[in-house]
């Protein structure tokens, strides 16, 4: 086979290649097409942070030293201490935590006074942000107030030389599964601070690999 035909081999391919990926556009099969840019800001003010499984709470009795400890937030999402054999800490924020536990402690201790300090932040499974797809490390992570796509890719160490970069969706639950697309190649390839946006609890994401 000659040198000359290989070459024509290659360019018919890839010109097959580019029309399929033409077609599939037009039908609106392609990744990001048919979704609305994300918005730019996504996070509200009034935030708080909700504990979840495998977080650590910090428990502080006050003038009780022989009761403050700190205690892991198990899989079911309760947490036990000598003088409380369970409690359910998953959903709730420090606050709700502390005054759960004065309650119990009032049966033992006069006037307890307690406070909780959270420690790891894992957060509830609904509240993570998760990356799929052609990222270089794939992960679940722990939402952060005011983050964004870029904090995300840079947990993730960035795009793999065959991702669609601008194709990526963000899937978000809180907004009842709807899609938004992301320039995450503009973003991250070619720092276009333009392109980031903000993430919300519970967002997914998607990041599609390249037809060619």
């Amino acid at each position: 086979m000659s040198m000359f035909t290989t070459l024509k081999g290659r360019v018919v391919q890839r010109a097959l290649i580019l029309v399929g990926a033409l077609m599939l556009s037009a039908c609106g099969l392609l990744p990001g097409n048919n979704h609305p840019p994300a918005p730019t800001n996504a996070s509200t003010q009034d935030y708080s942070y909700i504990i979840g499984p495998g977080d650590n709470l910090n428990i502080i009795v006050w003038r009780n030293p022989e009761l403050s400890m700190s205690v892991p937030v198990r899989p079911d999402g309760k947490f036990s201490t000598p003088l409380i054999d369970e409690l359910v800490a998953q959903g709730k924020n420090s606050v709700e935590i502390a005054r759960d536990i004065e309650k119990l402690l009032g049966k033992y201790v006069r006037d307890p006074v307690v406070t909780v300090i959270i420690t790891g932040f894992v957060g509830p499974y609904d509240q993570q942000i998760r990356v799929v797809g052609e990222a270089a490390k794939p992960q679940v992570l722990a939402y952060k107030q005011k983050m964004t796509a870029l904090d995300v890719m840079i947990a993730v160490g960035g795009l793999t030389d065959f991702a669609a970069g601008n194709d990526a969706t963000i899937l978000r639950t809180a907004d009842g599964n709807k899609q938004y697309t992301v320039r995450l190649k503009d973003l991250v390839k070619r720092g276009d601070i333009s392109a980031n946006v903000e993430m919300k609890p519970g967002d997914i994401l998607i990041i599609p690999q390249s037809f060619f």
